[in-house]
């Protein structure tokens, strides 16, 4: 169908909201969200109104002087976005799905907000100072590579972190599903990968319905939930010293793994909550994309096939920012390798390979076995992810 500035046409049902700098577009269809400038928002008034699209650019032209309105375009990419329901009267067929109305609605609102609220967040603040400070004072509570290993056992220790993790994330993802649902808001859980480790990811879209204020909390949502168990896992250690060696070891694997997944989040380029909450607070929704186009350009051997991202002037200061926490991140990713992840790696190879070597009716034989089966497992998991993220299952 040829679109000519003589053409009519209407949209499908949208919210619009003001942001902090630009305006977020909700498609009540699909559950699309989409930023569009203030001139684009003028543009979409106009045609609600049933105006041509030559007369609609005529008035933008006057009104912002300094922008390029092209109504021919800007209708081309409302259709590839199945915004457009009717041209001059004749409608359009949406290849878009429809919303998939994401769950968790049994979950009570009210109960949502008796863990997220003013009151709690001030109180998730200070576990959070106490925590740093129980460090300070006491390094030894500091995570150790050693920690992950439990039992002499080495496929009860896998078996042991894999479900103690799988819990613990799982803690983090439901701080999230109630901070969603503190503001009716519907959302659901899957399965991610961050690297090559195996996560759960809260569906988050919605939150676009919510004031860019309100939208922190439910970023910090799930370290809220991880303050709380890692300040009572600190407490159980420092109350209970002397506890049973089973106890201790669960104290530390808890530590440990929140620890570590606290300093992933500063990890920006992984797009963590503190990454969305970066995006957030600056109001640039597009930084990592525009941070990466420009590390590419000062690296001239490097070819990137991605679509450009339009870089403005009040955005550079806010790109620079993020591209030191971009390479802060690789430095932490790096350093948590060299300091835990190559000591476990080494300590494992170190007690299971022999095990092989050994009689089919040893234990060493069957728990290098069992821990290769594991591994396996983990890695099909991460197959599944890698699948579903790039080949949009």
């Amino acid at each position: 169908m040829t679109l000519t500035p003589q053409s009519c046409i209407s949209m499908v049902p949208i919210q619009i909201r003001k942001d902090r700098k630009n305006y977020i577009i909700e498609d009540e269809l699909s559950g699309e969200f989409y930023e569009m400038p203030e001139v684009c928002i003028d543009a979409i008034h106009f045609i609600n109104q049933g105006k041509q699209l030559g007369d609609i650019e005529k008035t933008l032209k006057q009104k912002y002087p300094a922008e390029e309105v092209d109504l021919l375009d800007f209708t081309q990419q409302l259709l590839e976005l199945g915004l457009v329901q009717e041209i001059d009267g004749i409608k359009i067929e949406r290849n878009q799905r429809e919303n998939s109305k994401l769950g968790s609605y049994w979950i009570s609102s009210n109960v949502g907000k008796f863990f997220f609220n003013k009151f709690s967040f001030a109180l998730y603040s200070i576990l959070f100072v106490i925590n740093l400070i129980l460090f300070i004072i006491n390094p030894d509570l500091l995570p150790h590579h050693e920690d992950i290993f439990v039992f002499d056992v080495m496929a009860l220790n896998v078996l042991l972190w894999m479900t103690f993790t799988f819990t613990l994330v799982l803690i983090h993802e439901l701080g999230h599903v109630l901070a969603m649902r503190a503001h009716n808001l519907p959302t659901k859980v899957e399965i991610g990968h961050r690297l090559f480790i195996v996560v759960l990811e809260t569906d988050m879209s919605s939150v676009w319905k919510l004031s860019p204020k309100e939208r922190n909390g439910l970023f910090l949502s799930g370290l809220c939930f991880d303050t709380v168990i890692l300040f009572i896992a600190l407490g159980l250690h420092i109350i209970f010293p002397e506890a049973p060696k089973l106890a201790v070891g669960l104290m530390n694997l808890a530590v440990f793994d929140i620890f570590l997944r606290m300093l992933y989040q500063c990890c920006f380029y992984l797009k963590t909550d503190l990454y969305y909450v970066f995006e957030n607070i600056t109001g640039c929704y597009n930084v990592m994309e525009v941070a990466k186009q420009l590390i590419v350009k000062r690296l001239p051997f490097i070819q990137s096939d991605s679509r450009e991202e339009t870089i403005f002037n009040e955005e550079k200061k806010t790109v620079f920012l993020y591209s030191i926490f971009y390479f802060l991140g690789i430095v932490i990713t790096i350093a948590l390798f060299f300091v835990f992840y190559i000591p476990e790696i080494i300590d494992a190879a170190n007690q299971l390979l022999p095990g092989f070597r050994q009689s089919p009716t040893s234990l060493a034989f069957w728990d290098a076995v069992l821990f290769s089966l594991q591994i396996g497992i983990f890695i099909l998991l991460l197959l599944y992810s890698w699948r579903k993220k790039y080949l949009k299952i």
